[in-house]
């Protein structure tokens, strides 16, 4: 089956230009995270927005951490330790696919038997944006992917020449951020990348289906009872 590119946005650029590139690139990535700790709901659905008008649909979006955001837009969501338990997300909006950030086997294990869609592992490798920090390495991606059948997704200095060893580790597709987002040509960039990912598409498991896709509605439209769920730690300002 076909090996997943997912491109995360870094926190660094405008969301406008985040999208410019976007949609240069949309035919070689599955995913668009906005990964944007430092935005408010208004801003990440406004980027949101911009990413649809360049053509992106939502169903190739994924919004990190704020489920109300993404319950209002019918995007994916990405979900860290600090974010609401993927059991209660999948329990009150079980419509949205909600991937899990983890760091161990023991809360990858945990995640998958809380209904998580799939899990974001890293870092895999050193990185700059988690500089001093000890990268998980080859070896614990293996011990996760061998115990779970959950899509697990790598990230974490992820580059085109450590790509077959990640998936000859058994993840299911690489997530990027300055690989492809700080490259001279994102778009050349994002092609090597999938060149990569197809070197190993053909003798992988079957995940049949295991992105989905949704219908963009945009009005909140969705399954998540009565009103909209705001993330953890953050109130709503209607009183």
């Amino acid at each position: 089956m076909k090996k997943s590119l997912h491109v995360v946005s870094d926190g660094r650029r405008s969301l406008d230009d985040f999208a410019r590139i976007a949609a240069q690139i949309a035919p070689y990535v599955d995913k668009f995270h906005i990964r944007e700790k430092q935005r408010s709901a208004r801003e990440i659905y406004d980027g949101v927005q911009v990413l649809l008008e360049k053509g992106i649909p939502c169903h190739q979006i994924v919004i990190h951490d704020r489920i109300d955001v993404a319950w209002m837009v019918s995007t994916g969501v990405q979900l860290a330790y600090h974010s609401l338990p993927v059991g209660i997300v999948k329990e009150k909006c079980p419509h949205l696919r909600a991937g899990v950030s983890v760091h161990s086997l023991t809360e990858a294990i945990e995640s998958a038997q809380s209904g998580a869609d799939y899990l974001l592992f890293g870092h895999i490798f050193e990185t700059e944006c988690k500089k001093g920090v000890p990268a998980k390495g080859i070896e614990e991606l293996k011990r996760i992917t061998m115990h779970l059948r959950l899509p697990v997704i790598a990230i974490g200095g992820i580059k085109p020449e450590n790509v077959g060893a990640v998936l000859d580790a058994g993840a299911a597709g690489v997530a990027v951020m300055s690989g492809i987002l700080q490259a001279e040509s994102p778009l050349a960039a994002a092609r090597k990348y999938v060149e990569k990912l197809k070197e190993r598409s053909e003798s992988s498991d079957d995940f049949s289906d295991q992105w989905g896709s949704s219908e963009c509605s945009g009005k909140g439209e969705n399954s998540c009872g009565s009103a909209v769920p705001f993330s953890a730690g953050e109130k709503s300002s209607h009183r």
